[in-house]
């Protein structure tokens, strides 16, 4: 059998996309270095699936940028019973239920801002920080912001009960997005208005892919700030609130483009 690697005519788009196109051929299967890389990636997925969250180095830094936080954890005690029980991680435990019912630090917030660690710890220790960072000089100085609240093994909806507790107008999760084979550190960015209980899907806005292969912290701490300025005017998210921070594309002329000849 010859081991001559047959090119795959594409192989010029993979500049353009981590996606595995154009990887070739070596006889009837894969390029060693092709299937080494795969076997590499999907590692690393389940690495990051599997990884705890470094909760007290994470709060230990955002302490040091001038944010104040708390550490709760969900109703699923661990991370086994985190992944086999959806449910358990949409609730918080009694501990730090008592910790937010004795919270009280006067007029209600605007925003409520709960990093969890989700499907990917990784993606909350390499982003949340340079996210939050950005995020701050963008809003208004008159959104009152309560205690960044630190969850472990969390789902997405952890952001109802919370933000219902605090009393917040409006929750942001930043959470840690299931793996892919070429993004183990992927963070999504879901956005309530008046959280509670029982919330749905529809009525959330996402942001999602953040990192610096997808799209920035930067650029989307600013179409963030641009969906919390316009939930709190309008006093919806979700399915009511478009997003339309970025600009509109350019109107194609179909008639110019595809003007056909006259000879």
């Amino acid at each position: 059998m010859s081991d001559t690697l047959i090119p795959d005519p594409w192989r010029t788009l993979r500049r353009h996309t981590p996606a595995r196109i154009g990887l070739g051929r070596a006889g009837v299967s894969q390029p060693t270095s092709a299937h080494l890389a795969f076997q590499l990636a999907h590692a690393q997925a389940r690495d990051a699936v599997h990884r705890e969250l470094d909760h007290e180095a994470l709060a230990a830094s955002l302490n040091a940028a001038g944010l104040q936080t708390l550490d709760l954890h969900s109703a699923a005690t661990d991370r086994a019973t985190y992944l086999q029980r959806p449910d358990l991680g949409r609730k918080l435990d009694d501990p730090s239920t008592a910790l937010l019912a004795a919270w009280d630090a006067g007029d209600p917030p605007d925003l409520a801002l709960i990093v969890a660690d989700g499907l990917s710890a990784l993606a909350i220790e390499r982003h949340a920080l340079a996210f939050l960072s950005a995020l701050r000089p963008m809003l208004a100085k008159d959104w009152r912001w309560a205690p960044v609240t630190i969850v472990r093994q969390a789902r997405v909806a952890i952001g109802d009960p919370i933000g219902h507790a605090l009393g917040a107008k409006l929750a942001v999760v930043l959470i840690g997005e299931r793996p892919g084979l070429s993004s183990p550190d992927s963070m999504g960015v879901y956005v309530t208005w008046a959280p509670r209980p029982g919330r749905t899907d529809a009525e959330r806005n996402c942001i999602s892919n953040v990192r610096p292969e997808g799209l920035a912290p930067e650029a989307a701490a600013a179409r963030l700030a641009w969906l919390l300025n316009e939930a709190r005017s309008r006093q919806v998210t979700g399915v009511a609130l478009k997003d339309e921070s970025a600009p509109a594309a350019p109107v194609l002329d179909v008639a110019a483009t595809f003007k056909l000849g006259a000879g």
